[in-house]
């Protein structure tokens, strides 16, 4: 478990060290290099499988873009997020059956034919997931595949739409849909 914590670290640390190199070089502006900074909040419902049951699904996150990811064809955004599911049969109402996730991902942002003002991307994150309710706390591996548009209203204030695959060990696969705002500098 360290490993899969730390190697990711890792990664983010190497990556945050070459885009300040990159920052303080002569060649551009930050502005001219691309790079930016993501704080998103989303709202969505979980559709669990079997039974299509809405469930409560609240994420926050951050997320940096790195020039040199750009042409990478996997994602050129680094992301973390924390995610809080309710498991309960209360719906979108908290409950002690629920979820917990810290997860890291990669997102590959892309632009749309014709449009600026629409871009799409696909986001694969990885994490923890502990799970709250019965008589101890079960820690699970999580992972989740989305493809969504983003929405710019400007620069600095979009609006993300998404569908995202989940799976966590031990429970059945689900989807959710979510909707959220992030702000970008």
């Amino acid at each position: 478990m360290a490993t899969f914590i730390c190697a990711p670290l890792s990664l983010l640390i190497t990556a945050g060290l070459f885009a300040q190199a990159a920052a303080n070089s002569p060649v551009g502006s930050p502005s001219e290099a691309g790079t930016s900074n993501d704080l998103f909040v989303m709202f969505g419902s979980d559709l669990v499988r079997p039974g299509l049951l809405p469930r409560a699904n609240y994420n926050i996150g951050f997320g940096h873009t790195f020039t040199f990811l750009k042409k990478n064809p996997i994602g050129d955004e680094l992301t973390f997020s924390y995610t809080y599911e309710n498991a309960g049969s209360h719906g979108f109402l908290h409950t002690d059956f629920g979820s917990h996730s810290e997860t890291l991902g990669i997102m590959k942002n892309f632009g749309l034919p014709k449009t600026k003002r629409i871009t799409g991307y696909t986001w694969v994150q990885g994490g923890l997931t502990s799970m709250t309710g019965n008589t101890y706390i079960g820690n699970r591996f999580y992972d989740g595949e989305a493809l969504g548009m983003i929405v710019h209203f400007t620069h600095h204030s979009s609006i993300w739409i998404q569908e995202l695959f989940n799976k966590i060990v031990t429970v059945p696969w689900y989807t959710t849909a979510s909707i959220g705002y992030t702000r970008s500098w």
